[in-house]
């Protein structure tokens, strides 16, 4: 299954929505531009690496700053590769827009930026002696998705399925698609756990921990909007 598009139209620009947007792509391109080696530099500084929150003198020992809390925030800005970035962007672009509509732009920054947080938080909760870096904003989407479905769970996703190598397009509720992503995601979630901490690979944790936190601090963010038609929710 892939998303292409939702059906739910926004009300007002989401400026936000862009900026996050333009600021993932420049810093992208960015990465693209660095060597192996800085590279390689530039994720261990900015990346979430959980045994340098539990374990401190191995931080120190390998060069590492322990307790940086920052990365939290800095991870969600870079990413591994090609389709690590358009991936996360292509879903981003999706959800973004309508979450951003209802919460306004300054509330959708910050519930952007905290659904992000509690991904990586949840992500070193459970993968407590990784000396393995995580990036991506896949934590923090995981949160707007989250909002997405339980705002405009019966709304549309009009999704590619291929069928014996022919594409056909079928239009899935909201929180229909999104609620399988989760159970795939909580599948291989609970999986990863029978894997050595040291074996990289995709963060299932942190969408877990980005979509259950998105869930939670929508009641706190979310504005009383008249005049946002009932056909929308």
């Amino acid at each position: 299954m892939f998303p292409l598009k939702d059906t739910i139209p926004h009300r007002h620009p989401p400026f936000v929505m862009w900026v996050i947007f333009g600021i993932n792509t420049l810093i992208f391109l960015f990465q693209l531009s660095l060597s192996r080696e800085a590279l390689e530099e530039l994720i261990l500084r900015y990346g979430i690496i959980p045994r340098s929150f539990t374990d401190p003198q191995w931080a120190l020992e390998n060069g590492l700053k322990a307790f940086n809390v920052l990365s939290f925030f800095t991870s969600m800005f870079l990413h591994g590769g090609w389709f690590h970035f358009i991936s996360n962007m292509w879903a981003f672009l999706i959800f973004a827009d309508n979450v951003e509509d209802r919460l306004g732009h300054f509330r959708f920054l910050v519930f952007y930026l905290l659904s992000g947080f509690f991904a990586g938080l949840i992500h070193v909760l459970f993968n407590p002696f990784s000396p393995i870096p995580t990036i991506g904003a896949s934590g923090a989407i995981s949160g707007v998705m989250g909002a997405y479905m339980v705002l405009f769970p019966t709304s549309r996703i009009i999704t590619l399925i291929p069928i014996f190598l022919i594409p056909f397009l079928v239009e899935i509720p909201a929180f229909l698609f999104i609620g399988l992503w989760f159970l795939s995601q909580f599948f291989n979630g609970m999986f990863s756990l029978l894997l050595p901490q040291n074996f990289g690979g995709i963060a299932w944790w942190a969408h877990i921990g980005g979509f259950i936190f998105g869930i939670a601090l929508l009641p706190i963010f979310l504005r009383r909007s008249r005049g946002y038609r009932r056909r929308f929710l």
